[in-house]
């Protein structure tokens, strides 16, 4: 007998507006005329050589991949990293599941982070109607149209809305797809369901959007910028609402996770940018960077000239450059995103440094004259 579920269909779902938020976008989002203010003498002295090797990269035409942690978007960068992928200086954007939920929040009403502490004493973290049911429905129109998971919300933002289809259509689809693309056939049943069990309509869902004008992931839509998620089933708040589909989450992310692994297969003589990821980012890109060398030693070729720039608040007094990975009791050895990315060969900086203060010195200093 299988394991009893927890019924989310029985939650008290409150609306969005109801809600406390800690920050409003147009209050904290930064403009990159600031100046960057606790950058440390050692940090600033290791941006010129990211900037350089940045240049390097675009001019030959290599990618640069920044992955970058939740907190980016709360801090207010958005802004700031669409002059990043509009300019041209960042080809390929990658963040959590809390990133896209931030950045969507921000777009829709303004405003996000909640006061996790408050609201889980309530039984109220988390358990809001339009970020939860957007979103989710966002990702399972996005997996049957052949979207990653970045790219449905922010499809969702810039186009203010969402086309269902009828359910005939559905219908119809699943049977000409089946049995020779199950999962094509499956992604149209998964919609299919959500349809039924939401009574939703076709056709054209109107979801404004008043503040998108801050929204990374709908600018790299427009703009055709890489923006892949990489989701944790159960780390973000989507997964408290009915209407969260477990399938169309996995073909999304999925569907993103290998477009991440195909820029990492060109990152030879690219840069990556790792800025206040501690687990996502130096997770991922060892599995994309192993295939990738797989692929490329099949080639007769072996990737060993990329770099990376690893961007984190903790103190990392070890010098992994000179002395490798630290012994196992060392406590340097258990800095996931220093020992991953130290692994990974190319060269590996490491900056201790706010993340705002690191991009806007970056992009000053990739725009100075």
């Amino acid at each position: 007998m299988p394991f009893p579920l927890l019924d989310r269909t029985g939650l008290r779902i409150k609306p969005l507006t109801a809600r406390k938020n800690k920050f409003r976008i147009e209050d904290i989002f930064v403009r990159p005329t600031e100046s960057p203010r606790d950058l440390s003498p050692e940090s600033l002295s290791k941006i010129p050589e990211i900037i350089s090797r940045i240049r390097q990269a675009r001019s030959s035409g290599r990618p640069v991949i920044l992955a970058f942690g939740a907190h980016a978007i709360k801090n207010g960068l958005g802004p700031l990293m669409i002059r990043l992928i509009g300019e041209g200086w960042i080809t390929h954007l990658a963040t959590n599941g809390a990133g896209i939920i931030h950045d969507w929040e921000f777009s829709f009403q303004g405003a996000s982070s909640e006061d996790v502490r408050a609201y889980v004493q309530e039984g109220q973290f988390g358990i809001w109607q339009e970020t939860c049911s957007h979103i989710n429905l966002a990702i399972v129109v996005g997996a049957y149209e052949g979207l990653g998971y970045g790219e449905s919300v922010g499809r969702l933002i810039e186009n203010e809305g969402l086309t269902l289809p009828d359910t005939a259509t559905l219908e119809q689809n699943v049977r000409e797809w089946m049995p020779a693309d199950a999962d094509r056939a499956s992604a149209a049943l998964d919609l299919l369901d959500v349809l039924r069990r939401f009574g939703l309509k076709p056709g054209f869902l109107a979801i404004p959007h008043p503040h998108k004008q801050y929204s990374i992931q709908a600018s790299a839509c427009r703009l055709k910028v890489p923006f892949t998620g990489h989701p944790m089933i159960g780390h973000d708040i989507i997964y408290n609402h009915p209407m969260n589909h477990g399938a169309a989450i996995g073909r999304a992310a999925l569907r993103d996770f290998l477009c991440y692994a195909e820029n990492i297969r060109q990152i030879e003589g690219g840069v990556y940018l790792s800025v206040g990821s501690a687990v996502m980012s130096p997770m991922i890109f060892e599995k994309a960077f192993s295939m990738a060398q797989n692929l490329a030693i099949q080639k007769g070729r072996h990737i060993d000239s990329h770099y990376i720039a690893v961007v984190d608040l903790a103190q990392a007094p070890w010098d992994w450059a000179r002395h490798g990975e630290p012994p196992i009791d060392n406590p340097a050895y258990y800095l996931r995103y220093c020992k991953t990315f130290n692994r990974m060969g190319g060269t590996m900086q490491y900056l201790t440094a706010d993340n705002r203060d690191f991009l806007l010195a970056l992009y000053q200093g990739l725009t100075k004259n």
